[in-house]
C-alpha cells in the first residue's frame, strides 16, 4: 500500500495550459485510501484494456510510448481484438476530453503512466483534480493502486482471448463495429458556425432582465489560457441569443486573473493573457446582446505551506488545505482589489455570481467551522458570509458600477431557511435561489423534498419563495436558478423532452415576479426546444402552458405532426414524474453512463462516486428507496417513456421533408434517454439478483431460477448497449456533459457487449 499522498516534484512548464504556471514547487497528487484497482476479466490483460479504452482517443504511437511497445505492436493488438484501423491523434482528447481520459484509465494506469498518456505535468494534473469542478471527489477521493502496465508479446492464451473478443464483435455487429461514425466533438464545430450573418445587437439587451446560461461545451478548469478552445463561439452565441439568452457564465479562479501585489506575489502569473482573452470574448459576446458573467467562489483555500510566512491569514484547515481567512484585512483587500482590477481591465464584463458556502473550502464559515478560526470564532456565519459578498460587491462596483453582482444562497444554513442573512447583504446585489429547493414530492410511497437538479418535480419550492420575498422586502432584485434542459437525473443527452414539466415550472415562476433566471449549471447549455419554451414564457408573463407548447411544437416540427409530438411530450413528462428522485440517486446512480456502465458478476467493492463512477453500488444509488421500490419506479419510468417514444415515432411520418431532420434528431435524443433509463432498470435488477444468487445454492431450484433471471437481464442489457452504440456512433452529443466531458464513447458500448458476453459465459449460458 502506498502512502496517503504521493509526492512528486515538477518544474514549471505549461504544455497543456490547464492550470496556472507558478514557480518550481513540490506538487501533491492525491491518493486517498489507495485500494487495489479493479480487474477487467473480459480483457486478456491490463495492456489490452488500456489499448481498447484509449483507441480512437489517443494515437497508437502515443499509446505505445505509455505501454513500452512499438506503434505496430499496439495496432496489431487492437486489430487482434477486432478494433478498426484508426489514425487518431492525441491532441483533441488531451485538450477537450482530458477528464474522459482520466476517468477511463483511473483503474488501469498509475500516476506516472497516466501523466504520460495525458501529456501533463504533475502540477497540471494536481490542478485539474482539485479545481476542475471537484474532479477528485467525482473519482471517489481515492486513486486505485495500479501496477505499471506493459504490452508484451501475446501468449497462446492471450491470442485465444483476443480472438474471442473479435468473434463477439463480429457476431453482434458485423462490419458495423468498424464503420466510422460521427467524430467525437463534431457538435462543437456545428454549433460554432453561425446560421446567418452576425448583426450588432442593442447594448441594452444585456440589461433587460437576466437569462443566464453556461456553454454546452466550455472547458471548465482554466478556459482563458487557450482561446482556440473557445467556450462561446459566434454560432453558439447566436443560437442562444435567438432563445432569449442575454448572459453566459464561466468558471474562473481569481488568483489567476489578477496580480497579488506585495502580499501575494505568487498570484497572477499569466493574468495578462487571461484578461486579454476575456476582454476579447466579452466584446464579441456583446455584439450578440449577451454579457459575460464570472463565477466567483473565493477566496480559494491554499496548501498549508502557503501560510508559513503569513500565519495571521490562515483560517480553517481541511485536509491538505487552509482557508484564507476573510476576517484578515489583507485578505479582504486582496479579494476586493483583485475584482476591481479585473473589471477595470475588462470593461465589457456584465457581472459575477457568487457562491460562498460551496463544496470548496473558501471562507472560514463556508463549511460551518468558523469556531476553529481564532479571528472568526467570535463572529456569526451570517456576518462572515455577508461580508464576503460585500467585499466582492465593492470590488466589482469599484471597477464597473454598472456590473451586476448576483449572490447565490447555495449552502447557506445548510440549505435551510437563511432569511436572517439576506438583510445583511448590500442593497445593490441580486439574490438568487435554486427554484425547486425544498419542494415536496412522493414517489412509490416515499415522501421527500427536492434538493436541486430536479426537472421531475417543478418548482418553485418554499425555500426559494421565502428567500425571494425577504430579498424584495429589503430592496434586492431576485433570480431563480433552474435546470430546463437536463439535470443530474440524466445529464448525457442534450435535453430531456419533458416539455410539459418545463412549461409548468416556467408558468409557476412567472407568478413569482422574479427579475431573472439562471437556466443551467454546467450541464444543460444546448440550444433546445426546452429553452424555446422558457423564452416564450419570459417574453409573455401571461402565457399559458398549452399555447406555448403548441406554438413550439408547430414551429419546430410543422403543424401536422405537432399534436402527435405534444402527446409524446406529455407522455415523457408523466413518465419522468416517476423518477425516484433523491440527492443520492442523482449524484451516485448509473444513469449518466447507462448501458456503458459495466456489470460485475462479483461485487466490485467500490462505492459509487458523485457523477463519476457508479460501479455496482446499489445501496449507494438508491438513497431512501427500498430496493423493491427503487426497481419498481424505474419500471414505471421506462414503461411510460416507451409510450412517449411510440407517439414520437408516429409523428415522424407526418413531418414535412424540411422538418424531418430536426424531428429525427430529437427522436434520437428521446430514444437515447430511454436506453439510459432502461439500462438503470436492468442494472438495479442485476445487482439484486446477483446478490441473491451468490447467497443461494446454485444447484437448488431457487439458485437455478435466479441464474435464469440473471441471464435474461444480461441479454437485455446487451441489446440496449448495441442500440446505444448505433445511436452514439451517429450523434457525437450523446454521452457528453461539459464538466465531465464524455461519460462514454462508442467504444465503451462495444466493451459492454464484450462484458455481457463474458458474464453470460460465466453464468453458463447455452
Amino acid at each position: 500500500m502506498r502512502a496517503l499522498w504521493l509526492f512528486l516534484t515538477c518544474v514549471a512548464g505549461m504544455g497543456l495550459g490547464i492550470g496556472p504556471a507558478v514557480a518550481a514547487e513540490e506538487v501533491v497528487l492525491p491518493v486517498g485510501g489507495n485500494p487495489a484497482a479493479l480487474n477487467f476479466p473480459h480483457f486478456p490483460d491490463a495492456a489490452h484494456a488500456v489499448i481498447w479504452r484509449n483507441w480512437g482517443l489517443v494515437s497508437a504511437d502515443d499509446l505505445a510510448g505509455v505501454l513500452g511497445a512499438s506503434g505496430d505492436e499496439v495496432r496489431t493488438a487492437a486489430a487482434a481484438m477486432g478494433l478498426p484501423p484508426c489514425d487518431a491523434t492525441s491532441d483533441l482528447f488531451r485538450r477537450r476530453g482530458y477528464i474522459t481520459l482520466i476517468r477511463r484509465n483511473w483503474h488501469l494506469l498509475p500516476y506516472d503512466q497516466l501523466l504520460e498518456l495525458l501529456d501533463m505535468t504533475p502540477q497540471e494534473l494536481a490542478y485539474v483534480l482539485r479545481e476542475d469542478d471537484f474532479l477528485f471527489v467525482k473519482l471517489g477521493n481515492l486513486k486505485p493502486d495500479c501496477d505499471r502496465v506493459r504490452l508484451v508479446p501475446p501468449t497462446a492464451e492471450v491470442q485465444q482471448a483476443e480472438a474471442r473478443i473479435r468473434a463477439i464483435l463480429a457476431e453482434h455487429l458485423g462490419e458495423t463495429a468498424k464503420v466510422e461514425g460521427e467524430p467525437r466533438f463534431a457538435f462543437v464545430e456545428e454549433l460554432s458556425r453561425p446560421e446567418r450573418p452576425i448583426t450588432e445587437a442593442s447594448p441594452e439587451r444585456i440589461r433587460q432582465g437576466l437569462r443566464l446560461i453556461y456553454s454546452y461545451f466550455a472547458p471548465y478548469g482554466d478556459p482563458l489560457m487557450h482561446p482556440e478552445l473557445d467556450p462561446y463561439p459566434d454560432g453558439l452565441l447566436q443560437r442562444l441569443a435567438d432563445l432569449g439568452v442575454n448572459g453566459v457564465w464561466m468558471h474562473v479562479v481569481l488568483r489567476n486573473l489578477a496580480p497579488g501585489g506585495d502580499d501575494f506575489p505568487e498570484f497572477g502569473k499569466g493574468c495578462e493573457t487571461r484578461l486579454r482573452n476575456l476582454q476579447a470574448l466579452a466584446s464579441r459576446a456583446k455584439r450578440h446582446g449577451i454579457g459575460i458573467y464570472l463565477y466567483i467562489n473565493e477566496p480559494r483555500a491554499m496548501p498549508h505551506a502557503f501560510f508559513a510566512d503569513r500565519p495571521e491569514m490562515a483560517g480553517v484547515k481541511e485536509g491538505e488545505f487552509t482557508a484564507m481567512c476573510t476576517s484578515n484585512p489583507r485578505v479582504q483587500a486582496w479579494l476586493r482589489n483583485s475584482l476591481t482590477h479585473v473589471f477595470r481591465e475588462v470593461p465589457d464584463l456584465a457581472g459575477v455570481f457568487t457562491i460562498t458556502a460551496s463544496e470548496n473550502l473558501t471562507n472560514c464559515a463556508s463549511h460551518f467551522r468558523r469556531q476553529d478560526c481564532p479571528r472568526c470564532a467570535a463572529r456569526t456565519d451570517d456576518e462572515i458570509l455577508a461580508e464576503v459578498n460585500r467585499l466582492i460587491e465593492e470590488g466589482v462596483h469599484a471597477g464597473n458600477p454598472e456590473a451586476r453582482v448576483i449572490v447565490w444562497d447555495w449552502g447557506w444554513h445548510g440549505h435551510q431557511d437563511a432569511s436572517s442573512l439576506i438583510p445583511l447583504l448590500p442593497k445593490s446585489v441580486w439574490l438568487m435561489s435554486v427554484s425547486e429547493w425544498s419542494q415536496p414530492f412522493e414517489r412509490g410511497g416515499i415522501r421527500g423534498t427536492v434538493g436541486e437538479y430536479c426537472m421531475s418535480v417543478p418548482g418553485p419550492g418554499p425555500r426559494a419563495v421565502r428567500h425571494w420575498a425577504e430579498a424584495r422586502r429589503h430592496g434586492l432584485k431576485t433570480a431563480a436558478k433552474v435546470q430546463f434542459n437536463v439535470t443530474w437525473e440524466l445529464s448525457t443527452v442534450p435535453f430531456l423532452p419533458v416539455l410539459d414539466l418545463v412549461a409548468e415550472h416556467c408558468a409557476n415562476l412567472n407568478r413569482q415576479d422574479i427579475d431573472g433566471i439562471m437556466l443551467t449549471w454546467t450541464l444543460g447549455g444546448y440550444p433546445s426546444p426546452n429553452l424555446a419554451v422558457a423564452s416564450r414564457f419570459a417574453a409573455n408573463k401571461e402565457a399559458t402552458a398549452e399555447e406555448v407548447l403548441d406554438a413550439v411544437a408547430a414551429e419546430r416540427y410543422g403543424s401536422k405532426p405537432a399534436p402527435q409530438v405534444r402527446r409524446a411530450w406529455a407522455a415523457f413528462s408523466r413518465a419522468f414524474q416517476e423518477y425516484p428522485y433523491s440527492g443520492q440517486v442523482v449524484y451516485n446512480g448509473p444513469q449518466h453512463m447507462g448501458p456503458a456502465n459495466l456489470l460485475w458478476l462479483q461485487p466490485s467493492g467500490y462505492r459509487a462516486t458523485m457523477t463519476g463512477l457508479p460501479y455496482d453500488d446499489l445501496n449507494g444509488w438508491r438513497g431512501p428507496y427500498p430496493e423493491a421500490v427503487f426497481a419498481s419506479q424505474w419500471d414505471k419510468l421506462v414503461e411510460g417513456w416507451q409510450r412517449g417514444l411510440d407517439e414520437f415515432r408516429a409523428a415522424e411520418a407526418l413531418a414535412d421533408q424540411d422538418k424531418r431532420p430536426v424531428l429525427e434528431s430529437d427522436l434520437r435524443v428521446a430514444e437515447a434517454a430511454f436506453l439510459h433509463f432502461a439500462s438503470v432498470r436492468n442494472q438495479v435488477r442485476f445487482v439484486m439478483l446477483r446478490n441473491a444468487w451468490l447467497g443461494a445454492d446454485p444447484d437448488s431450484p431457487a439458485g437455478r431460477d435466479l441464474q435464469s433471471k440473471l441471464l435474461a437481464v444480461v441479454e437485455d442489457e446487451l441489446v440496449l448497449a448495441k442500440r446505444l452504440f448505433t445511436l452514439a456512433s451517429a450523434d457525437s452529443r450523446l454521452g457528453f456533459e461539459a464538466s465531465n466531458h464524455y461519460f462514454y464513447v462508442p467504444g465503451d458500448l462495444l466493451e459492454k457487449i464484450v462484458n455481457c458476453e463474458d458474464i453470460l459465459s460465466r453464468l453458463g449460458a447455452p
